[in-house]
């Protein structure tokens, strides 16, 4: 029999279907469970319906959203987000949930622990209460996120109904150039095909820029496809892959690690196979980019300037412009570089590893930063590094504060605000109104790009910054 060639995505969800009901949804296995402080939903389901996690063995519990980064060594002062941190202790411990909790010394934010402990591998199907849990397909996994009566039944049941999306591959070819980062890439790539332009898709990343990128890269990637609509985001494992995922705690080992391999390397997409949709870009072409309004897709090189809405012609696209201009504070036209910002944040499950921290730290070392920021690591093995590296004293030295792992600044329910009506050059995945604190204005750039504009103190091009400095 002739064999039909496979995508990726094809491939790993042929492999978790259990079974499928006559509407084509399929009931697909999941082989590993996040869960966070906003998960409480889900265990509360589980608790009043007299059941227990099925397969505690396969959920992980991360403290992370509510964290505070501050005073760590202190009780929490906030009661109600105390509260939350310690539900997550109570229903982790209750149902023999693994916790990597506050006290953990590999505490962090989810989707920078996932990788970095080897939970998250090659083929495995992932879950989590959150958007940005396609953050994991950077290693060729499924992963997506879920909502609260889909926690509880993952929870109970350690399967999941879904209905296949369509497939999608964005091809990314050519050698991007310097200063140029994966967030520069993703970035790119959904003001090429909008927010919403993947939705209903599985997406693949292909391409040599692609291949190019190291997994820190992937995984910044992948995080922000559901900012272009995308059900999930994924890249094809390889030995930039296996290198990465070898010796962490929770990986194969020895004999066990060399069949993986073989059996990961089985996964990538089968020549011919068929997508719905392809999209291509040249990674020459990509210049630094940053966001000027309220959505990621409003995203422009830094060379650019604000669209101006009386040069529309279709009048809905024209009103939303003057919407976004007028909260993020910004006249029709205006220079991108004149914009300037009130302060700064690195951090966040998008852009908070080790790989870019260093690529901050090579802009501001031995500058100053013109406004205040705060530099939240992605975990606090990743905090570790930085440390020994001497990255911690840069950002200090710079004027900017070096605080605890957490989730932070990104989503503002942790006590990390941006104070209403200042703007903020950020490395986090969303600069929808009020997301970063209400009345906030968010930048959305790469950590390279937030560095820049802290010692400039506007938005600004990073690649002059780099003459002459090792990236």
């Amino acid at each position: 029999m002739r064999h039909t060639p496979q995508t990726l995505f094809d491939k790993l969800w042929s492999s978790h279907q259990i079974a499928q009901r006559e509407d084509g949804a399929a009931l697909l296995f999941v082989d590993r469970h996040f869960v966070h402080e906003g998960s409480f939903h889900g265990f509360s389901q589980v608790k009043s319906r007299g059941r227990k996690v099925a397969e505690p063995a396969l959920t992980f519990g991360i403290a992370d959203h509510y964290v505070p980064t501050h005073d760590r060594d202190k009780p929490i002062a906030n009661p109600e987000i105390a509260e939350m941190v310690r539900k997550l202790e109570r229903n982790t411990a209750d149902n023999n949930v693994a916790l990597f909790g506050l006290r953990d010394p590999r505490q962090g934010i989810v989707h920078v622990v996932g990788p970095e402990q080897g939970l998250t591998l090659p083929g495995l199907l992932i879950v989590c209460g959150d958007s940005h849990t396609s953050t994991h397909g950077a290693f060729g996994t499924y992963a997506f996120g879920i909502g609260a009566s889909e926690v509880a039944h993952v929870l109970m049941t350690q399967t999941l109904w879904q209905k296949k999306p369509k497939r999608m591959r964005i091809n990314v070819e050519g050698d991007a150039g310097i200063g140029i980062a994966a967030k520069d890439i993703a970035l790119a790539i959904i003001a090429r095909i909008h927010a919403d332009g993947a939705q209903g898709h599985a997406i693949e990343y292909a391409g040599s820029a692609i291949r190019a990128l190291s997994m820190e890269g992937r995984l910044t990637l992948c995080n922000m496809s559901i900012e272009g609509g995308g059900r999930c985001g994924m890249v094809a494992p390889d030995e930039t892959t296996f290198a990465y995922i070898e010796g962490r705690p929770y990986a194969p080992m020895g004999e066990a690690f060399a069949r993986a391999i073989e059996d990961w390397s089985k996964l990538p997409t089968d020549a011919g196979a068929e997508f719905d949709r392809e999209v291509t870009l040249d990674a020459a072409s990509i210049a630094p980019i940053v966001t000027w309004g309220t959505t990621p897709d409003d995203a422009l090189p830094i060379d650019a300037r604000a669209p101006d809405p009386s040069r529309e012609t279709d009048e809905t696209r024209a009103a939303y412009i003057r919407g976004a201009l007028d909260y993020m504070g910004l006249k029709p036209g205006m220079k991108l570089t004149d914009v300037v910002i009130d302060r700064v944040f690195i951090g966040s499950c998008t852009n908070a590893r080790i790989e870019d921290l260093r690529a901050a730290a090579a802009v501001l070392s031995g500058r100053t930063s013109k406004v205040p920021g705060l530099v939240s690591p992605g975990s606090s093995l990743v905090k570790q590094q930085a440390e020994q590296e001497g990255l911690d004293r840069i950002f200090k030295d710079a004027g900017l504060e070096w605080v605890e792992s957490g989730c932070s600044m990104c989503v503002g329910i942790n006590g990390d605000l941006v104070p209403e009506g200042e703007r903020c050059a950020s490395t986090t995945n969303r600069n929808f109104r009020g997301r970063q604190g209400r009345g906030a204005r968010t930048h959305l750039m790469s950590p390279a790009m937030v560095a820049a504009a802290a010692v400039t103190g506007h938005l600004a091009d990073v690649r002059p910054l780099l003459a002459g400095r090792e990236v």
